[in-house]
């Protein structure tokens, strides 16, 4: 018996020494020579993990008897796994080389106008996807950007629900418009350029924040706005996309691709939206909802050549037919003074398109025109308004050498505009004379590698206004990052400059008692910018964070803003005898976990200042603080769930003198949205939701004087608080709803 127990006792001994026994793994992780620091290692399925240190080395230890994978990987590479089997006390070494996954990153091109990886721009650009649009559905792109973070759709007149994006608390007029790359140049492109874009052909948005002049020329001041198409060649043969809401909006979206020729590809895309629902929950009778009539048409061809080199154009088409007002008006009406309404008929064509020229050397052509043709009666007053702008550049890009890759471009604008106002008129007051502006311009624009990490772009531009003379904007834009990419810096400092045109701008001008007047001539504005930006990602294993911050400084010269306080009865437009500073700070978070939840939120914290005569106020309808979410899982490959919505702090609003009865700020306010999203297959998916979850609308008496539209029988030059006045806005009408949607997709 005792020789059984001793025995026992050491068998038991030595399967304990053996399960006791533990490993080591140790190793040095690189990509092409060059060790990466902060790359997670880790074994999968088990709790064990670290990361390389400075000079790229890693240790595990303490690892179990056992056959595991481990895993080297890191932000920008292409992850690597091993097997391994342990068996007894080892020391094992195994090093990772890891390659650049070029293909996790998107490719973006408004910040150089050179197509480069997000994280090797030494410009910030932001990259919104088609399925970032899709969970909250809307029938313009122009509704879409609500949700991002440091833009705002601001709605511009209670009654025609006109609009523009702001950026940074900057208004519509200073943000550029691009579709693939191409400017839609106009004042108009932030009030109709992203109005009437089928969505089933959009691949992607990219945003720039701050001046971009020297690429850009006039306009790219507060940022710029970049819709990039689907290519013909991997758009699916046919998609569609509908949805109503239960207030009776109806949008459909079609795209369709098809083949001209062997060698032609075109992309058919339509939108229609109709809205003919009069509402009035707010009990002022006027409609709470303009209604309205759009198609828009859009054409995309693709010309194949011998020497692949691209030749693209493309056009589009809208008509709207917009009015609102009270409640019994009808077309009957239109610029009479018994029943109140502003009627918009818009016809707007744009054309646009690359050529790359057919030499050794990357040169292209690139072009774009547009006509914009608006007849208008706001009340009484008509607005009839014809703009034409034709702009073509040549741009040349040559590496030189291993660290300089050269821009060089020439451009050419030509604008003519006209309408019926005063604003028209030559200089005897009596005889039209419509405004015609020519401008050329050439930009040289330097990107240096300086080494690997570093990088530094050097840009200027010179334009020669033909009615403001010569205008001059430089920049320089620097970024560093980190081996792995997981940390970036990007400085920047620029110029930006914009010419000015009101009534194509403003509609506030045409709306409600109050009288324009011009105060001098109207100089370009000039603007000075800083911006820092910082990005950090961290890759774990259940994770996948992007955390991107900024700070922003812009000064303004002889900044042209409408001035609703110095005489309650005039809006005056001059340029400002002092200055205007934007500044402020942005956070952005992106949050991917591997069990399907993914969340995005930001935040703006921002002050928009003007200075006049030493006294300092804050800019008229711009919020201090914004912020944006959206919050998104997947059950199940087919089935999600999406929460989105935003936060703006109040904002000051113009009043009509001491006595106007309304409040001077808005309050804070949130509009959330709900949406659910089933797909059956790869062809069909249906979602539905809610809209304005808090039913959050302005205040009722937003319109000053609703029941008295045409100022009867008041002396407003008197009692100005008692005129009609629809320009204090800050939100819409649009209450609650909900909506349901169908999309289709043949490939």
């Amino acid at each position: 018996m005792k020789i059984i127990i001793n025995i026992s006792c050491l068998l038991f001994l030595g399967i304990s020494a053996i399960n006791g026994q533990t490993n080591s793994i140790s190793g040095k992780v690189s990509s092409n020579g060059e060790v990466l620091p902060f790359v997670n290692v880790y074994l999968k399925k088990t709790k064990q993990g670290t990361s390389t240190n400075e000079n790229g080395f890693f240790e595990l230890k303490n690892i179990p008897n056992g056959t595991y994978t481990i895993v080297a990987s890191s932000i920008g590479y292409k992850f690597k796994s091993k097997k391994i089997t342990l068996i007894g006390n080892q020391e094992i070494v195994k090093n990772f080389n890891l390659k650049v996954n070029d293909a996790l990153e998107e490719i973006v091109i408004s910040g150089t106008l050179r197509p480069v990886t997000k994280s090797n721009s030494p410009v910030p650009v932001e990259v919104y996807s088609k399925t970032f649009f899709r969970k909250n559905p809307t029938p313009s792109i122009f509704e879409s950007l609500q949700n991002v973070n440091g833009v705002r759709p601001q709605l511009n007149c209670s009654v025609c629900n006109t609009g523009d994006i702001h950026i940074n608390g900057l208004e519509g007029a200073y943000t550029f418009v691009l579709i693939d790359g191409m400017p839609i140049v106009s004042g108009l492109s932030t009030v109709y350029g992203l109005t009437g874009i089928p969505q089933a052909l959009i691949e992607r948005v990219e945003i720039v924040k701050g001046p971009a002049s020297t690429l850009y020329g006039s306009e790219a001041v507060g940022g710029i706005i970049n819709v990039i198409t689907k290519k013909p060649a991997n758009a699916p043969l046919l998609s569609t996309d509908t949805f109503v809401s239960s207030w009776g909006e109806v949008n459909l979206d079609v795209g369709l691709r098809y083949n001209a020729s062997e060698k032609v590809q075109g992309l058919l895309g339509i939108n229609y939206f109709n809205f003919q629902n009069r509402i009035d929950n707010n009990n002022d009778n006027f409609t709470d909802l303009t209604l309205q009539n759009r198609i828009s048409i859009f054409n995309k061809v693709n010309i194949e050549r011998k020497s692949n080199k691209v030749f693209t154009i493309a056009g589009r088409y809208v008509y709207e037919d917009r009015w609102g007002g009270e409640m019994d008006w009808g077309k009957e009406f239109r610029g009479g003074n018994q029943i109140y309404g502003e009627s918009i008929y818009t016809n707007r064509w744009e054309t646009f398109g690359t050529y790359e020229l057919p030499t050794s050397e990357n040169l292209s052509f690139q072009f774009s025109a547009n006509g914009h043709y608006q007849d208008s009666f706001y009340g009484e007053t008509s607005y009839d308004a014809e703009q034409l702008i034709g702009f073509g550049q040549l741009v040349y890009n040559k590496q030189l050498g291993k660290k300089h890759d050269l821009l060089l471009g020439a451009a050419y604008r030509y604008t003519f505009y006209d309408d019926n106002t005063f604003a028209t008129l030559n200089e005897n007051g009596v005889d039209n004379s419509p405004s015609i502006i020519h401008l050329p311009g050439v930009f040289a624009q330097d990107e240096i590698s300086l080494s690997a990490r570093k990088k530094l772009l050097l840009g200027v531009r010179w334009d020669n206004n033909s009615i403001h003379g010569n205008i001059f904007s430089p920049r320089v834009n620097y970024k560093w990052n980190s081996r792995d990419k997981s940390n970036i810096v990007r400085l920047s400092a620029g110029n930006g400059f914009r010419v000015a045109n009101v009534f194509t701008e403003d509609h506030a001008a045409l709306t409600g008692a109050r009288t324009v007047e011009f105060d001098g001539e109207l100089d370009p504005e000039t603007s000075w910018n800083a911006n820092v930006n910082y990005v950090k990602k961290i890759n774990t294993e259940n994770s996948f964070i992007t955390i991107d911050a900024s700070a922003f400084y812009t000064y303004f010269n002889n900044r042209i803003l409408p001035d609703y306080e110095t005489d309650p009865n005039k809006i005056i437009y001059a340029n400002l005898e002092g200055s205007s500073v934007s500044q402020g700070i942005s956070l952005n978070t992106d949050v991917l976990f591997t069990n399907g939840l993914a969340i995005n939120a930001g935040a703006t914290l921002m002050e928009v200042s003007v200075t006049e005569n030493n006294v300092k106020r804050t800019q008229l309808l711009t919020e201090g603080f914004s912020g944006v979410w959206s919050i998104s899982y997947k059950f199940s490959s087919n089935f999600s769930i999406d929460y989105t919505g935003n936060i703006y702090g109040p904002m000051r609003l113009p009043l009509l003198g001491e006595n106007d009865p309304r409040d001077e700020y808005s309050p804070w306010f949130s509009i959330q949205n709900i949406q659910l999203s089933k797909k059956f297959n790869n062809s069909w998916e249906i979602y539905g939701g809610v809209k304005n979850l808090l039913n959050f609308t302005p205040a009722a008496n937003s319109i000053n004087s609703a029941d008295n539209p045409f100022d009867d029988g008041v002396n407003t030059e008197l009692n100005p608080e008692k005129a009609f006045d629809p320009s204090y806005i800050y939100a819409s009408n649009q209450g609650i709803r909900a909506f349901a949607g169908v999309r289709f997709t043949l490939f």
